[in-house]
This record gives structure tokens, C-alpha cells and sequence, in this order.
């Protein structure tokens, strides 16, 4: 069996930059375990399957050690496959996963996700958890990720976890953020605990940013930075209970998968 896969840099419109993400439009599910192993095996943040079910694409994400319900980066990557590769027309790509119905729409030249709004929870600050970022927190929060503010973007980039320690902490991963200098907020997202030590560019971090950032800045359109080595840029709307995140996408790989 040979399987046609394709390798774009997601939120950046350059080789190089942004999160790279591996896409594969599957004509049928593979077995969950071969999809793991070829997640593993190109050893990206994410890799994407794709499989057409009545007019949406039902998608599923594989880091290199596990299943995860929500990608950001990897779904704007599939929208750019289906669009440039495969040639389809709509406007808006429907697609259904473990975290229910997303679209990704072509506007103004950019990509933009429709994701679900996700509103963190104040938790407070504690000392293991600043001790396992290696900051000052100014506060916390918690959603399905540890949500941490800081007191400025030099502390964003200055931030360095221990990874053994925060891959501990009882959550997918960690954000942390500040206001930006040049944007109005920028953020870095650590998740030893799923295999990815930082993230460069995280599209489900955002689903939570939002909200969060929108309500302290008095505004619903924002711009964001992810200060991963790396890098990216992200336009960011809130629009009721949706976030739309909005950007670009470089293929920057084709080839074939042998199976034997």
C-alpha cells in the first residue's frame, strides 16, 4: 500500500517558519495503530488523516505518542491540502472530530479556523507550578491546558520549563503569555506530556487566548505572535461563543508512504 502525504508550514508564508504538520487524505480509515506509528515516524508535532464522510471531512490528529482531540495548526494545514492539492472549491471546508464541528474558510486571502471558544478558569498561583515554568506568574488559569500570565513578552521568551516537572502537572500542556510589544498579546504552549516539548505555532491554545485577551484589551479582532524559535503570526476574531483564527499556510513537502 502507498499513502500520498504532504508537509505544510502552518500560520507562516515562508518555508521554515510557522508549525510544520503532515496531511494525508485517507479514502478509508487506517487502523488506529498505523496511524500512530506514521505520526511517529515523520515525528512532527502533528500528522492529520482525513477522510470524507457526507460533506464534511471527518479529521483526526496524532502527535508522535498519542491521539489528540483539537489542532489548530494541522487543521489550517488540511484546509490548505484540500484547497491547493486537491483542488476543492468551496469556500468553507466542514469538518467534523472528538471536539465536535469546525470549518475553515477562504477570506481575504488567509485562512481563517472557526473553533469553539474555551473560557479558562482562574486557578491561582502556586509554587509548584511557577517552579516548573521557571517564572513569576502574575495569574492562573485552567481549562484543559495551565493557562499562566506574565508580567511582560521578555518573560515569555525568557521562560524555560523543566519538562520532567511539567510533564507532570494534570494537564495536556501549558500557555503562557503576556502583551505583546508589536501585538497585542504573544504566548509560547510546552507539552512535554504528549511528546512535544514547545510547540512552534498552536491553533487550539488561541481557542482560550481569546476569549481571555479580548475581554482585558476591550476588543474582539486581535493580533497574536507565537515566540517559538520558529515563530508565527495569528489574526484572531472572537464572534460570540467561535473564535476565528486566521492565516497563511507553505507547502514545503509531497512524497509517497510505503507500506509494502
Amino acid at each position: 500500500m502507498q499513502l500520498e502525504f504532504h508537509q505544510v508550514d502552518a500560520f507562516s508564508d515562508r518555508p521554515f517558519s510557522g508549525n510544520p504538520a503532515m496531511v494525508y487524505r485517507l479514502d478509508a480509515w487506517l487502523a488506529d495503530d498505523l496511524m500512530q506509528k506514521i505520526a511517529a515516524e515523520h515525528n512532527l508535532a502533528e500528522t492529520a488523516f482525513l477522510v470524507r464522510e457526507g460533506q464534511a471531512w471527518h479529521i483526526r490528529w496524532f502527535t508522535p505518542t498519542t491521539e489528540v482531540p483539537l489542532c489548530g495548526h494541522a487543521t489550517l494545514a488540511s484546509a490548505y491540502v484540500l484547497y491547493e492539492i486537491y483542488k476543492e472549491t468551496a469556500e468553507r471546508l466542514d469538518f467534523t472530530c472528538k471536539s465536535g464541528p469546525l470549518s475553515v474558510s477562504r477570506e481575504g486571502g488567509r485562512l481563517w479556523l472557526d473553533f469553539p471558544a474555551i473560557e479558562a478558569v482562574e486557578k491561582g498561583v502556586t509554587v509548584e507550578i511557577e517552579r516548573a515554568l521557571n517564572v513569576q506568574a502574575v495569574d492562573v488559569l485552567s481549562s484543559n491546558e495551565l493557562f499562566v500570565v506574565l508580567e511582560s513578552e521578555q518573560a515569555v521568551l525568557d521562560c524555560t520549563p523543566d519538562m520532567v516537572a511539567l510533564a507532570k502537572l494534570p494537564w495536556l500542556g501549558a500557555i503562557v503569555t503576556a502583551r505583546g510589544n508589536q501585538h497585542d498579546f504573544v504566548s509560547r504552549y510546552f507539552a512535554p506530556a504528549i511528546g512535544i516539548n514547545e510547540d512552534p505555532v498552536t491553533g487550539s491554545t488561541h481557542c482560550s487566548l481569546i476569549p481571555y485577551w479580548s475581554k482585558r484589551l476591550g476588543k474582539s479582532s486581535l493580533t497574536a505572535c507565537q515566540r517559538s524559535a520558529r515563530g508565527g503570526e495569528l489574526f484572531c476574531r472572537l464572534e460570540g461563543e467561535r473564535v476565528k483564527i486566521g492565516g497563511n499556510a507553505t507547502l514545503v513537502a509531497s512524497g509517497t508512504l510505503m507500506l509494502g
